[in-house]
């Protein structure tokens, strides 16, 4: 009989510390509390500590969600680990979160780096695995700590970004209509400079220079990109699937900023009550930001089984990815 995949649950972690626009406005007496708030759209962002990794908050955010889906570690065949801020250059990530969470070794493993796309790409991949039958449980894992990699001093990045991991269940289940997709996506790496770390990098000539050991991000192009990209995508989307702006029951867009996202809304004419934001609590989590908003979204009573989801991820790179789902998680 035909697999198709669905979503059976979705979990996240957050690490302990934290950083409030109260903490950030002493730093910058310039930008009030008040006005970094209505600029972001947060209030809060978490911060990994000094010895916490992406892994680590990747790997609290599974166990949170095979607890509470009752789902052994046992069961699960292959694992997709998505950072931009891996442990180690080498090894391969995935490949510890597979022996740290006690996944049999006759599992698949594999990181791939992409930031506010992540998710979609992600979600294709375990898609691929598992309609093809070679996989029947992906474990979908996102983490990011772009603390350890921000300027200090600068002020642009520190308001937005905070670290946090993500855990989703994708499995096979059988028959009926495909529950995610269609898929589109777009990449311009003619705009690679405008949001880039060359920390960890080798393609420079001789050392780093002044500011560029720290991400850097020039946030006017980073909106022009967006403001070009995303309505295409949508757009491109709904032609591709046959369907209309308004069969869409809830609209989640990676969350970069509310400024951003209200733009964007107001582009693509979604209406307000069905376009789901929900950063205030943890600042812009890059490829967490999605599952992430998906999970506020079911505890909040707002995402429902039935209901036809536009997830659209959009950053780093020049990168971006949409597509529909049909929400079947069930979660207590």
């Amino acid at each position: 009989m035909r697999k198709s995949a669905l979503i059976r649950g979705i979990d996240y972690h957050l690490p302990g510390n934290s950083l409030t626009n109260e903490d950030l406005s002493r730093e910058f007496p310039e930008w009030g509390a008040d006005r970094i708030g209505a600029k972001t759209g947060i209030e809060t962002r978490c911060i990994a500590g000094e010895g916490e990794l992406s892994s680590d908050l990747a790997v609290a955010a599974a166990r949170k969600l095979f607890g509470r889906l009752a789902v052994e570690a046992s069961a699960i065949d292959f694992v997709l680990f998505c950072s931009q801020t891996p442990d180690y250059l080498l090894p391969t990530t995935a490949c510890l979160l597979q022996d740290r969470l006690g996944i049999p070794t006759t599992a698949g493993a594999l990181d791939f780096n992409l930031g506010c796309s992540g998710f979609v790409y992600g979600l294709s991949l375990a898609k691929g695995l598992i309609e093809t039958g070679q996989a029947a449980r992906v474990l979908l894992l996102t983490g990011e700590t772009y603390s350890k990699i921000l300027d200090p001093a600068d002020r642009s990045v520190r308001t937005l970004f905070g670290d946090a991991g993500a855990a989703t269940l994708v499995e096979a289940a059988d028959g009926g209509d495909p529950s995610m997709g269609p898929f589109v996506f777009g990449t311009d790496g003619s705009g690679a400079e405008n949001l880039i770390c060359r920390r960890y990098g080798w393609r420079r000539d001789g050392g780093l220079l002044a500011g560029e050991s720290s991400l850097s991000m020039n946030g006017p192009e980073i909106f022009n990109f967006t403001l070009r990209s995303v309505p295409a995508a949508v757009e491109r989307l709904l032609r591709d699937s046959g369907r209309q702006l308004q069969d869409i029951d809830l609209f989640v867009f990676h969350q970069a900023n509310a400024y951003m996202l209200e733009h964007l809304r107001k582009r693509v004419g979604i209406p307000e009550d069905k376009f789901w934001v929900s950063m205030v609590h943890c600042g812009n989590t890059v490829s967490n930001s999605i599952p992430m908003a998906l999970r506020d979204a079911e505890v909040a009573g707002r995402l429902r089984p039935g209901q036809l989801v536009m997830l659209v991820g959009f950053g780093v790179g020049y990168s971006w990815a949409a597509t529909l789902l049909r929400w079947e998680a069930v979660s207590p």
